[in-house]
């Protein structure tokens, strides 16, 4: 295990020397891996450093809102509307890797514009060794490590928590005294609900994924799940009421694990899984059935693309 207090020290002077007298944004998105590395890059710049949110439309519920209220001690503080930008460009796309290739690229570009405007030259990301071991494993690419693209317009990036897993990013977390609400959140993907949506990503598809894993989460706090959320794998013949619906069929995804590494589904109590699947189906007219997956990691991944 990290001893915390002195990761802080080393990363706070690592994210000086790499920055220098410079200006920094850094990939802000609300979860524990890039709200570290955001307080450790503040502890370590200060006003120099400008945190950047981008909200692409496939984040889960009241996620900006939440992000204001978070951060508003980081007086610069950006959020970047760039829903549209990010499905338009996801229109038509169907595999896992250029969804993600397309993401990250699209992460870059937002950053790049706004580095532009602040005269910044460095980024700031909240990668993980999990994340570093799956891009390089092939297992499937991050936005941020395997999903960049070849051209970058930045002098350097910094990864301050590269070499940590996720237990041990909470415990730096902790020690820089974020608030429970940020260390202790359950994982949510840098892409977003985009790799909860198996096949093309509509709009259509990610109002139904945030929905779905809003019920999920609530339902299944008390379990104090690693992770656990809802995807949407494609459609099924249901009925609602006297008619036939040909509506979209959602997986309910609920795991244990430590690490991130490796996982098991965890076992929940039925009448917890009848709740959710009628409120699911009854908040979402389209939702033809529901589903549990029951996969571990191996041989499945936690997120679905």
């Amino acid at each position: 295990m990290v001893d915390a207090a002195s990761f802080v020290e080393e990363a706070v002077a690592e994210i000086r020397a790499a920055v220098g007298d410079g200006r920094a944004v850094i990939a802000l998105s609300g979860g524990v891996d890039s709200s570290t590395a955001a307080g450790l890059a503040y502890r370590a710049l200060g006003d120099r450093l400008v945190p950047v949110y981008v909200d692409t439309g496939l984040m889960r519920e009241g996620e900006t809102e939440s992000i204001r209220e978070t951060f508003d001690y980081m007086e610069s503080l950006r959020v970047v509307d760039a829903a549209d930008r990010f499905l338009d460009a996801l229109a038509g796309v169907t595999d896992p890797e250029e969804k993600r290739a397309v993401i990250g690229e699209g992460f870059i570009r937002e950053f790049e514009r706004v580095a532009r405007e602040v005269d910044a030259d460095h980024l700031v990301q909240g990668t993980i060794y999990p994340d570093r071991i799956e891009s390089e494993g092939n297992i499937k690419s991050h936005h941020n490590v395997g999903g960049l693209p070849d051209a970058v317009d930045f002098e350097g990036i910094v990864e301050p928590v590269r070499d940590l897993y996720k237990d041990e990013v909470r415990e730096v977390a902790r020690e820089l005294g974020l608030e429970s609400v940020v260390s202790e959140r359950m994982p949510f993907p840098g892409p977003g609900l985009a790799v909860r949506i198996v096949g093309e990503v509509t709009r259509e598809k990610v109002a139904v994924a945030r929905s779905a894993t809003t019920v999920v989460e609530d339902e299944l706090a008390g379990l104090e799940p690693w992770q656990a959320f809802a995807a949407v794998l494609g459609k099924a013949t249901g009925v609602k009421g006297d008619n036939r619906v040909h509506g979209w069929v959602v997986a309910v995804r609920s795991v244990e694990s430590r690490d991130g590494m490796t996982a098991r589904a965890q076992e929940v109590p039925w009448e917890t899984l009848q709740r959710i699947q009628s409120r699911i189906t009854g908040e979402n007219p389209d939702v033809a059935r529901v589903v549990y997956d029951v996969t571990h990691k191996p041989p499945a991944t936690i997120e679905y693309e």
